[in-house]
């Protein structure tokens, strides 16, 4: 244990197989090597993520994912995944059908799924659940629901803190075009959306250092080997995985997080569990 006096549990809710190491990997790798518990729950199976045919398995790119979510949970130390149920709502401007016997997560309703996430959350006496900011970070659809049910699963919960993941949009966007010099990303990468994603500078209340688990994420990023290619190219996880160490250390050092509780001009937070009761 490091700042806090008893073992806690964390929560990380995310819409996606493959969202928890891209946002949250560190954090939760951080949590988890200094003897705390985490849990990860997935709103949808992810479904209709692009991927090459070769991960279309005899049970789908929905089974190959979560699969591929339990390797990644496993590189972080999570001690449990839980899926609320939903399918995946896909990020073009057309939202398909429900599939048999399910629902797109998007057409949930926000009580419905937040009593879903709440009975995690009551379950295992959280003490802190990661969720998104309100622009969903880059506005996808599923990610966008996942704040308003995560905010409302932690009032019914009364789960003692809420951390929104989110990354400063003015740090990310100067990053990206850093380097875009070096790696060259695939052609779906929007680099002005990052001026219109994720959260001000100002709005961040946590800068949780995660250098030490770096390699726990680059591990769960390559876990999810289906979402790295897809129609012959390489998609944005891909460039990722080629930033070679030390600077991919430096690129995913940190991880960045919004307390909607937080009080105006405190202090920076440096620990997720730091003045918890």
């Amino acid at each position: 244990m490091t700042s806090t006096s008893r073992r806690r549990t964390l929560v990380a809710f995310h819409a996606h197989p493959d969202d928890e190491a891209l946002l949250t990997a560190g954090t939760m790798a951080r949590a988890a090597a200094e003897g705390h518990r985490v849990v990860l729950v997935l709103a949808t199976d992810g479904g209709l993520g692009l991927a090459s045919e070769a991960f279309h398995g005899d049970d789908g790119l929905a089974g190959v994912r979560r699969r591929e979510a339990h390797a990644s949970a496993d590189a972080l130390g999570v001690a449990r995944v839980e899926w609320l149920g939903y399918a995946d709502s896909g990020h073009g401007e057309q939202l398909y059908a429900d599939p048999p016997g399910a629902v797109r997560f998007v057409r949930a309703p926000v009580a419905e799924a937040a009593t879903r996430l709440a009975a995690v959350l009551a379950q295992e006496s959280a003490d802190v659940l990661l969720s998104y900011d309100r622009n969903g970070g880059y506005g996808h659809r599923d990610h966008v629901h996942v704040h308003a049910v995560g905010a409302e699963a932690a009032r019914l919960a009364a789960t003692p803190r809420l951390l929104e993941a989110t990354l400063p949009r003015d740090l990310l966007a100067a990053g990206a075009r850093l380097s875009a010099r070096v790696y060259p990303y695939p052609p779906e990468f929007d680099m002005d959306a990052f001026l219109r994603a994720y959260s001000a500078r100002s709005e961040v209340t946590h800068r949780i250092t995660v250098r030490r688990y770096a390699a726990a994420k680059r591990a769960a990023m390559r876990a999810h080997a289906s979402q790295a290619t897809a129609d012959g190219r390489d998609r944005t996880l891909a460039a990722f995985l080629r930033i070679p160490r030390p600077a991919y250390d430096l690129v995913f050092g940190r991880e960045w997080y919004r307390d909607p509780a937080h009080p105006p001009g405190a202090p920076i937070g440096r620990d997720i569990f730091a003045g918890l009761a």
